[in-house]
């Protein structure tokens, strides 16, 4: 056994296609619906805001999808990513555990949202669009696709989560260092925002919102698509380069994981790292691939597996996937990249299969968890990566109290450099739990599509 506490693979090693699980399922996923007719998606239903490429890839029956040169060229900015073995969060535990984690926060963006940014705006671009509309919750996501139309010279707007805009405003100027242009979400900009500001002139905004907005704007501008950092097949697709060099590094390393660990919002950090590792369990593997979600926002765990709006304002088609209700506003919690009502459907439906597994984490434990982790092993987290290092100690601690060695994996998807205001609420004793109440989550449900 390696001594080592870091993995690295050469340029050479990066992946050179992305892995596809829909080819795989055992039992085929719903079909998205039509909004307004309610009939299955077509192509041509997603021309309006979407380039053919991506769309091909929502759909692809292809096991692989080569990764075009000019999106390899700028992968090799950052990645691979390095591998690392906590050794002194496992001393400081006291476990028989390991515990390996991967690290997307070496991005320039900071964290693991260039995966799919950089190839959606890479497709665009190639389909001659000028502007890239987008929501941002923790703003994670706005700034890698700032980036992306950065590095191929096109236009980005970002409706921003209210609450996340307020709390964050350096990840805002990192948006606007780019190029970017980013509005509080609601925002008086689109007809969507206007609504929800003269129901509620005060609202922390929600993602359901901010795309609304997003998809509002691309929709009445020629020259202008919508872009997702999550949910959608094609978003969990590109991330699969990430599990895919995990596996490598996990051979340098000589072991294999037991359990594989991710941060859980809409779904593109977690099936970064669990897609790969989700074939094998499709074929007869006993890993276990477990998604945390804060307790604030339990769209895995408490939320109803039906087909919803990925929208407040029900522009979006309908999804079957696990969902707190289309017209959700989750409380200011600082994670605000898992503030989303919705999951995606191909992670819904391996939940639903028992592919995966999920568990929802209270935020007071996620600091805890935190600062244990910047204390150890030095680097400071996003609060929505915490959740997943949350469950790791969870995990590794249950390996002491049980005597047994365990190999414990997971994404730490990004940085918290520009977090600190969370940290300072914390350690300040500001923070509080909360734990979103079941009758609030029936009375949402309550207002879901009837078809």
């Amino acid at each position: 056994m390696s001594d080592s506490v870091k993995y690295l693979l050469r340029d050479n090693q990066i992946p050179a296609v992305w892995v596809n699980v829909l080819p795989s399922l055992k039992q085929p996923m719903d079909a998205p619906l039509h909004p307004g007719t309610h009939q299955p998606l077509t192509a041509g239903d997603l021309a309006p805001i979407f380039p053919m490429a991506l769309i091909e890839q929502e759909f692809s029956p292809q096991p692989e999808i080569d990764i075009p040169g000019e999106v390899m060229d700028i992968y090799r900015l950052w990645r691979p990513s390095p591998l690392f073995r906590a050794r002194r969060l496992e001393q400081a535990l006291d476990t028989p555990a390991h515990i390996y984690y991967k690290y997307e926060g070496v991005s320039p963006a900071g964290s693991h949202k260039p995966n799919t940014s950089v190839p959606q705006a890479f497709y665009n671009k190639k389909a001659g669009i000028r502007r890239l509309a987008t929501e941002t919750g923790a703003g994670q996501w706005g700034s890698a696709l700032a980036l992306a139309c950065r590095l191929f010279e096109m236009e980005c707007t970002v409706y921003m989560v209210r609450i996340s805009y307020d709390q964050k405003p350096y990840r805002r100027m990192m948006m606007n260092t780019w190029g970017a242009e980013v509005y509080p979400s609601p925002s008086p900009h689109t007809q969507a925002g206007k609504s929800i500001l003269e129901q509620c002139p005060d609202s922390p905004g929600s993602l359901g919102i901010a795309i609304s907005e997003a998809v509002e704007d691309a929709a009445t501008h020629g020259d202008t698509n919508y872009s997702l950092g999550s949910v959608l097949n094609h978003v969990c697709l590109h991330q699969t380069v990430i599990g895919q060099e995990v596996k490598e590094q996990m051979t340098l390393a000589g072991e294999e994981p037991d359990v594989v660990v991710g941060c859980f919002g809409g779904g593109s950090n977690f099936a970064g790292i669990a897609l790969p590792y989700a074939l094998d369990r499709l074929n007869g593997s006993a890993v276990r691939l477990v998604a945390v979600e804060p307790s604030a926002c339990p769209t895995l765990t408490k939320g109803a597996f039906t087909y919803d709006f990925g929208d407040t304002a029900k522009l979006t088609p309908l999804l079957k996937m696990y969902t707190l209700g289309h017209d959700f506003v989750p409380p200011g919690i600082h994670a605000g990249g898992l503030r989303y009502h919705g999951a995606a459907p191909l992670m819904s439906h391996l939940l639903k299969h028992g592919i995966i597994e999920a568990r929802s984490v209270l935020q007071i434990p996620i600091f805890e968890a935190a600062l244990q982790f910047a204390r150890t092993e030095a680097i400071i987290p996003a609060p929505e990566s915490a959740h997943a290092i949350r469950a790791a100690i969870d995990e590794a601690i249950q390996a002491r109290e049980e005597g047994r060695k365990k190999v414990i994996l997971f994404c730490l998807s990004g940085h918290g450099h520009f977090d600190m205001a969370s940290y300072e609420a914390y350690m300040a004793g500001r923070l509080q739990d909360y734990e979103y109440p079941t009758e609030a989550i029936d009375r949402a449900l309550h207002n879901l599509p009837r078809l």
